[in-house]
């Protein structure tokens, strides 16, 4: 028998005795699955990308406009009404229609919001905050969409790290946010046009298919094989047999509640304390410092690209360590040094100690209690089996990130002023930041009660 032929033999044997998971998790990843890893990557990086442009465009209208602190508060408010509307409807529209159709249409909505936002008239900030709805419900589902999708084609050993890299790379998109606005200063119709530039993945999507365990769930077994055959780039009659479905039922809210109200509640409370505790960073971080340090908006950005590697980094701390130490352990240790991270803020601000001190405590606060989310929407979908885990992990973050709108409207109030006297001051940093303190402590904690699925199967949650 010619090499060749007795090769093809062996491997065909090899495939007969594996079944197709197994084949998954016994060999290394093919471009296919670094593709599909790649495209949300980029997609959640597009997220990032337009929610820190806004924080930017919104430090530079503060004073031509003349917004007060309740104002600016209300803009910023907006984007995180439109995620908490969009990860809810997107995450049960992705158990519904597929992951691969809810994606694409979360990258179309955020980009037509985007690109009408541009042209917002000047002091038209109640148009500005609206638009900023339309766009969050946009990019409200990218992260509930993608990380299914991932978590789906790739090994269980691997899960959290590959399934967490979809969330670990979004700070980039703070380094780029910065980079443009070092690079277009003054010009935020240009800032916010460029939000609009992921239109591009509108046609990487339609070069991966769907979800294989979605495709299964829907009785489309030979579809779901072909899938798998495209994710492991081997003819589908090699491909091993697919896990047997012990029960194949609807993703309804009802049998959310009925079934998994301990995960729910999990997820959304654990969710709402570690966005609170690190969201308002994100969104007011460059205001303050512009303002209450009187830094330049150039330094701010320079400042905010040393932000986004910290924070990417935190990420990707957690996504490795999720993996080699369990989801519940890295959730605990991060929410703890975050927390302490919000005190070194609030405690510099009080005692009006050094910019650096102030900055620091920024930089931890991101590097950790926003660092948790390289495995924290990871660990999310993986409390919730097949049938209904993009609206469990829908429905529990999006609840959650309501805490998008309480943050940044609570700073607002805070601080307060009006059209004639701003004041953009510290005076109410300390209160607001002991108290994300001490929800990033208690998210950590909630995390501990939540399953530790290292290393299980799917199919075994």
């Amino acid at each position: 028998m010619p090499a060749e032929a007795q090769k093809e033999s062996t491997m065909s044997a090899v495939n007969a005795e594996q079944s197709a998971l197994q084949q998954i998790d016994s060999r290394p990843l093919t471009g296919h699955q670094k593709s599909l890893i790649g495209l949300a990557i980029v997609g959640n990086i597009s997220e990032f990308f337009d929610m820190f442009l806004i924080g930017f465009v919104v430090s530079l209208l503060t004073k031509p406009w003349k917004l007060t602190g309740t104002e600016t508060g209300v803009v910023l408010a907006c984007s995180g009404l439109g995620t908490v509307v969009g990860a809810i409807m997107w995450g049960r529209l992705a158990d519904k229609i597929g992951r691969r159709r809810t994606f694409f249409r979360c990258v179309l909505l955020f980009v037509v919001f985007t690109i009408v936002s541009a042209f917002t008239p000047d002091r038209g900030w109640i148009m500005l905050a609206v638009l900023r709805v339309g766009v969050g419900i946009g990019v409200g589902g990218l992260n509930i969409t993608s990380i299914p999708y991932v978590q789906e084609f790739v090994p269980a050993r691997q899960r959290g790290l590959l399934s967490g890299l979809a969330s670990v790379f979004i700070p980039f998109g703070l380094f780029l946010g910065s980079l443009a606005q070092k690079a277009f200063h003054e010009n935020w119709r240009l800032l916010i046009a460029l939000g609009a530039l992921p239109v591009f993945l509108l046609i990487w999507i339609r070069a991966v298919p769907e979800s294989p365990r979605f495709l299964q769930m829907k009785g489309r077994t030979e579809e779901a094989r072909a899938s798998l055959a495209w994710a492991l780039e081997i003819p589908v009659e090699q491909l091993g047999s697919l896990p047997e479905l012990a029960e194949r039922t609807s993703a309804s809210y009802p049998t959310l509640f009925r079934k998994h109200l301990k995960a729910l509640v999990i997820v959304t409370l654990g969710s709402f304390c570690f966005i609170l505790g690190s969201f308002t960073v994100q969104s007011w971080g460059q205001t303050l410092l512009q303002t209450g340090y009187a830094k330049s908006a150039s330094t701010v950005g320079t400042l905010f690209m040393f932000v986004s590697l910290v924070d990417l980094l935190g990420r990707l701390g957690s996504a490795w360590l999720a993996d080699l130490i369990g989801r519940r352990r890295t959730m605990f240790l991060y929410g703890l040094l975050g927390a302490a991270g919000s005190l070194v803020v609030a405690f510099s601000a009080h005692l009006q100690a050094s910019w650096v001190i102030f900055f620091i405590g920024i930089l931890m606060t991101m590097g950790f209690g926003d660092g948790a989310f390289g495995i924290l929407n990871a660990f999310g979908g993986e409390q919730f089996p097949n049938d209904v885990r993009s609206t469990g992990l829908g429905l529990g973050y999006g609840i959650g990130s309501s805490a998008k709108i309480f943050g940044p409207a609570l700073m607002g109030a805070m601080i307060g002023g009006d059209a004639v006297q701003q004041n953009v001051t510290l005076d109410a940093v300390f209160p607001a930041f002991v108290l994300f303190a001490v929800l990033l402590l208690l998210g950590g904690i909630i995390y501990l009660f939540a399953k530790e699925t290292k290393g299980v199967a799917l199919e075994e949650i």
